[in-house]
């Protein structure tokens, strides 16, 4: 592990898997809390566009990925308010036309084709640059600048958009943000773990916290360590087997799922007795109460 450091493109690498690592969950959490989890995947079309605008323009890819799959995400928030019935369809053409639009344009741009957006797609470790490296840490910062820094408020919306609403919060505002936000971490990611599995990142995790957490600051904190330490096994594994690291990535941490699943039964079934237990004394507790009150003495259950 320590002799990984000494290759500049592993520490790019590693940082960036780092930066993903807390971001995807971090949005993930409230596309669960919304049951909205495969709109990551649905954002990763649409941010095929942008990259290979950046490619036709001669521009970092990554901010023109930003700039389209915001735009899209906006759309998708648009559609979901005025859609309705005809909704699914037009997010579906939205979806599928992002993926069409980015293979037309790569082979518009100057010695493009479709091989290039193989690392877009998959992901790759030995194509983080200075450059990418330096807008990752941005628009990490701003990812989780809004999903820290505006939890409270995110939360209420996903819970209940209703009550959200009478309290006073500019839900709609707040929708478009969190939209916004999820295709900013798209793209960041797109280097590390892939357009296409970057929704897994997003969503698994966090799954995986639910099992053995109750509260949302505590499925927080455990879905971002469970992001962390997938990200950084993933791309080390990566490197050592000469593979994509966005498949190590997601199967690892389809691995983590399944033993914390297998770990968390014994769990549930303690809390299904303490409830059952529970529910059973309530009945009691009233009678002991209303006997209480007519001045009798209560008995002992």
């Amino acid at each position: 592990m320590i002799e990984l450091l000494d290759y500049p493109f592993m520490q790019r690498a590693l940082l960036a898997a780092l930066l993903v690592g807390v971001a995807a969950p971090a949005v993930g959490i409230y596309l669960v809390q919304r049951r909205q989890a495969i709109m990551g995947d649905g954002i990763g079309h649409v941010a095929l566009t942008g990259v290979a605008l950046g490619f036709l323009l001669s521009s970092n890819p990554v901010w023109t990925a930003v700039l389209v799959s915001s735009l899209g995400a906006v759309a998708m928030e648009l559609v979901r308010w005025y859609g309705k019935a005809r909704g699914d369809i037009a997010l579906a053409m939205l979806f599928y036309g992002g993926m069409a639009g980015g293979v037309m344009i790569i082979n518009m741009a100057p010695g493009g084709s479709t091989a290039k957006l193989t690392t877009f797609l998959f992901g790759s470790i030995t194509t983080v640059s200075v450059e990418d490296l330096g807008a990752i840490v941005v628009l990490s910062m701003f990812v989780l600048a809004v999903c820290l820094g505006l939890r409270r408020q995110l939360f209420a919306v996903c819970q209940d958009e209703e009550f959200a609403r009478v309290t006073g919060l500019p839900v709609r505002l707040l929708n478009l943000l969190l939209a916004v936000t999820a295709a900013v971490t798209v793209t960041v990611s797109m280097r590390v773990v892939g357009l296409l599995l970057i929704s897994a990142l997003m969503v698994i995790p966090v799954a995986a916290a639910q099992q053995v957490t109750r509260g949302f600051a505590a499925t927080l904190a455990a879905s971002i360590g469970v992001g962390v330490a997938v990200a950084l096994s993933g791309t080390v594994v990566s490197y050592h087997a000469d593979v994509p690291p966005g498949a190590s990535i997601v199967l690892l941490a389809i691995a983590v799922f399944a033993l914390v699943t297998l770990a968390a039964v014994p769990l549930t079934r303690r809390r299904a007795r303490i409830a059952a237990r529970q529910e059973s004394a309530e009945p009691a507790d009233g009678v002991v109460l209303e006997k209480t009150a007519s001045g009798s003495t209560p008995s002992a259950p």
